[in-house]
């Protein structure tokens, strides 16, 4: 019995094999099959900029329509401090400036939506499955930083300074230094919190692994001397030493993670 054959004089009734992608393979593939021209995507990023834009906006109004209750709660770490306005409409600038980084915390939750409804489109269903824990874990951290910037570093700072003048001088500051000072430590402090996030996105990607993080750990102690320097807007030791050792609890934090992620 003849095997029929096709023109090349092969067996017609074999089967075809097509190749099945690896799992490797679908985690490196854009989920969203979507073609967009540079134009679109000016669009689409103009878009997202003038929503964010508008939460700001609305932010920054309602916050400083009760800025004065905001401004109680920051004044509650430099308790037996008298606050001076010392030139014309320097509490009302103070306002201003309280209500915009306010606001800009109260929007930030729609601006981080922005964004990742942005670049989502053009992530990978690996990057994808970074994406939820990595902006989970960088709030909660976030977060974290500013208590603990409000709870312990700003106070520790403001009693140093008390204590270091007491019987010497009168405790009488300028409200617009004394909130460039609370609100710049702050939101340093919060930005700081931000480092066992970046490791962890690191050591997802394959970029640095936990024995490469922990092998540079003398680079590490320097590098937190360094950034509870220039962190701080204060000069005593006491204040950079607790950011410098958050830092570096920290990073080990971060290393410990990457390590449990198998990396």
């Amino acid at each position: 019995m003849s095997v029929p054959t096709d023109i090349n004089g092969t067996d017609s009734n074999k089967e075809t094999i097509v190749p099945q992608p690896q799992d490797g393979d679908d985690l490196n593939e854009l989920p969203y099959d979507v073609e967009m021209s540079l134009f679109d995507h000016l669009e689409e990023l103009r878009l997202r900029i003038f929503y964010a834009l508008i939460a700001v906006v609305v932010g920054v109004v309602g916050c400083f329509l009760f800025v004065k209750p905001i401004v109680r709660i920051l004044e509650l770490p430099a308790a037996g401090v008298k606050f001076l306005q010392i030139s014309p409409g320097e509490y009302f600038f103070v306002s201003i400036k309280v209500a915009g980084y306010s606001g800009l915390l109260i929007a930030s939750p729609f601006i981080l939506y922005q964004i990742i409804r942005f670049v989502l489109p053009g992530l990978t269903r690996r990057e994808q499955a970074l994406l939820a824990p990595v902006v989970f874990g960088s709030s909660i951290l976030f977060v974290a930083g500013l208590a603990f910037s409000y709870f312990a570093l700003t106070p520790a700072a403001l009693n140093f300074f008390v204590s270091y003048g007491e019987g010497v001088v009168d405790q009488l500051w300028s409200i617009d230094r004394y909130f460039e000072f609370v609100l710049l430590l702050l939101f340093s402090t919060g930005l700081a919190f931000q480092i066992p996030v970046i490791q962890a996105l690191l050591g997802g990607l394959g970029i640095v692994s936990s024995k490469q993080m922990l092998s540079g750990w003398r680079y590490v102690v320097l590098g937190a001397a360094v950034l509870g320097a220039i962190l701080t807007p204060s000069t005593d030791p006491l204040t950079q030493s607790l950011l410098g050792g958050a830092v570096l609890g920290l990073y080990f934090s971060g290393v410990g993670l990457v390590k449990l992620m198998g990396k």
